[in-house]
């Protein structure tokens, strides 16, 4: 590559010289001094709420964020507060929450405090709280809760139960 050819090959377009501004200071050079430019006041500087309260996102703990055309495949999810899912999911999860968005999908299998289904889930649920199906929410395989709730409109279909019935044959589930 020649010095005179820009990245990629491309032609560099000469540029004609910026023209000096009287007095002889140099083209680049700030109208007044650093210093007499006035500074916002730093956090540190001024107490404000921030420091008294932690952020709702640090409180909440831990969060697992899949987005919209992620697809997250053979994985196990572990130490998770919260998994929100907002693409395709195929995994094996313990954890406390996990939130499916409309557009979102999981496959495997979840054990877990609180679910909250706005999408599709597919395989073995154990929400061990909480199961909320809302009206766009689609539940199916082997799911056990402790309390369910399912909007008009949110399905759910297989083997369902909850965490204290028994299994035929006398086992506990």
């Amino acid at each position: 590559m020649r010095y005179s050819d820009g990245l990629f090959g491309r032609k560099e377009v000469p540029r004609s010289p910026v023209p000096a501004p009287a007095g002889g200071a140099h083209p680049h050079a700030p109208a007044q001094p650093l210093a007499a430019v006035p500074r916002p006041a730093t956090a540190a500087a001024v107490p404000g709420p921030a420091e008294a309260t932690p952020r709702a996102e640090e409180a909440a703990g831990s969060r697992l964020i899949v987005g919209p055309n992620i697809k997250l495949k053979g994985v196990e999810i572990d130490d998770c507060d919260t998994l929100v899912v907002e693409g395709r999911v195929e995994a094996t999860m313990v954890s406390r929450a996990i939130q499916i968005a409309e557009q979102g999908s999981f496959k495997g299998t979840a054990d877990i405090e609180v679910a909250e289904i706005r999408g599709s889930y597919e395989g073995e649920l154990t929400a061990r709280g909480r199961l909320v199906i809302h009206a766009t929410g689609r539940v199916t395989g082997k799911v056990r809760y402790g309390r369910l709730l399912v909007q008009e409109g949110g399905e759910i279909s297989g083997d369902i139960g909850t965490l204290g019935a028994r299994e035929p044959g006398g086992r506990a589930a």
